[in-house]
């Protein structure tokens, strides 16, 4: 059986790989673009709840985790959020700026889908192919790679694994870039869920079910970062932007800090109040900047025995203690919803054996990993969709 031949053959018909396909496509290289699930770009279309937050307005360095956190910079100066905005705006893609930067198609994922298939129609030099899953990546004596799939034999001078990482598996998800990457001499950082809500198992649980569907403004922290965002409390734990930015920075034996009340100084309130107001109630007087039935359970958890007590005849040291504890409230998460729900996977290809600049194997040459198979991954926010652009970009320059 004569394998089909390729200049490059692309693994993952996601973000980076439909991205990569249609700009090495532009450069007059004939491109096999072969994906494991049934259909192409799952995950884009789930993403951002079907809209797509496809890239930021504010991209930094510092928005992406990395035990390597100089990689980024190059292929991101390279390919700039403005550089995709520009190609949306081509496509009269319409959009919208939400909080922070993060930009949402207004029609749905599917324009970003759409965009990206088209930009690989352009040349009819790319080739797609579903239900596609690779078995085996062997070198060939003079260059170049075959690859054994479930659909026959297909050769090619470049091989980019764009396959992503673990994350809902259900869009198609898989270790395959990793196992590549480990037949090839690479060394992969230990991988975990990253972007997840959080699960208890302590008394808190109990809380958090009771709360369930209650969202506040909260700063979430620890010694590593810290982010004020929506705090979304679950029947299983904590969810909310605040908490999947901070699964990031977490693992497993961890506790972290909740500042309840972050655009509020506790300790100057309570004071005023004991002298303007010295008959209210605490819980009153929070019920104010809280939902009840979250001031309700605070109560419970912090200041029980002066539940019924008045400010006034609370001690400046007992209320500098209730403000200390709301606004450090520490909880202790027994894990996380793991890949099922996971936005993006942590870890991944050491990118100390990967060039910054073209995305090229420093250990095996034409062997390529460009998205979130690599160990970068973003903050919430558009951040991983504009890696994997800038990541395919720098690697489409070269294969």
């Amino acid at each position: 059986m004569s394998p089909s031949v390729f200049d490059v053959i692309v693994i993952g018909a996601g973000a980076s790989g439909l991205m990569l396909a249609a700009m090495a496509a532009a450069r007059g290289r004939r491109v096999l673009v072969l994906e494991k699930a049934n259909k192409v770009g799952k995950k884009i279309l789930m993403s951002g709840g079907g809209k797509c937050n496809f890239t930021n307005l504010y991209v930094e360095p510092e928005n992406y985790v990395s035990h390597n956190p100089h990689f980024v910079i190059s292929a991101l100066s390279r390919y700039s959020n403005w550089d995709f905005i520009g190609m949306v705006c081509d496509y009269g893609i319409q959009y919208e700026e939400r909080k922070h930067g993060q930009l949402f198609t207004l029609n749905g994922a599917k324009e970003i889908l759409a965009m990206l298939l088209k930009e690989c129609d352009k040349t009819g030099l790319v080739t797609i192919k579903t239900s596609a899953e690779v078995k085996q990546v062997t070198t060939l004596d003079d260059h170049g790679f075959q690859l054994a799939t479930t659909l026959g034999f297909f050769e090619a001078e470049s091989v980019v694994v764009a396959s992503g990482g673990l994350s809902i598996p259900t869009l198609g998800g898989s270790g395959v870039g990793y196992e590549i990457a480990k037949q090839f001499g690479h060394h992969i950082y230990p991988t975990r869920a990253g972007l997840v809500p959080f699960t208890f198992s302590d008394g808190f649980k109990e809380v958090t079910t009771r709360l369930s569907g209650n969202a506040i403004e909260a700063t979430l922290s620890n010694d590593l970062n810290s982010f004020t965002e929506a705090l979304l409390f679950t029947h299983r734990g904590l969810s909310g932007p605040s908490s999947l930015q901070l699964s990031n920075y977490w693992d497993v034996g961890q506790s972290f800090k909740i500042d309840l009340l972050p655009s509020l100084d506790l300790t100057h309130l309570f004071k005023t109040k004991k002298q303007s107001q010295p008959k209210v109630l605490l819980r009153t007087l929070l019920s104010e900047h809280l939902p009840k039935s979250v001031v309700l359970e605070l109560q419970n958890l912090i200041w029980l025995e002066h539940a019924d007590t008045a400010i006034g005849n609370v001690s400046d040291d007992k209320l500098d203690a209730i403000a200390a504890q709301l606004h450090g409230f520490e909880v202790k998460p027994s894990g996380t919803e793991g890949y099922r729900t996971a936005e993006v996977t942590l870890g991944g290809v050491d990118t100390t054996e990967v060039s910054s600049k073209t995305m090229e194997s420093k250990k095996q040459k034409g062997l390529y990993f460009i998205g979130e198979v690599l160990d970068v991954s973003g903050h919430l926010g558009g951040y991983n969709f504009q890696w994997a652009w800038a990541s395919a970009h720098a690697a489409a320059q070269y294969v």
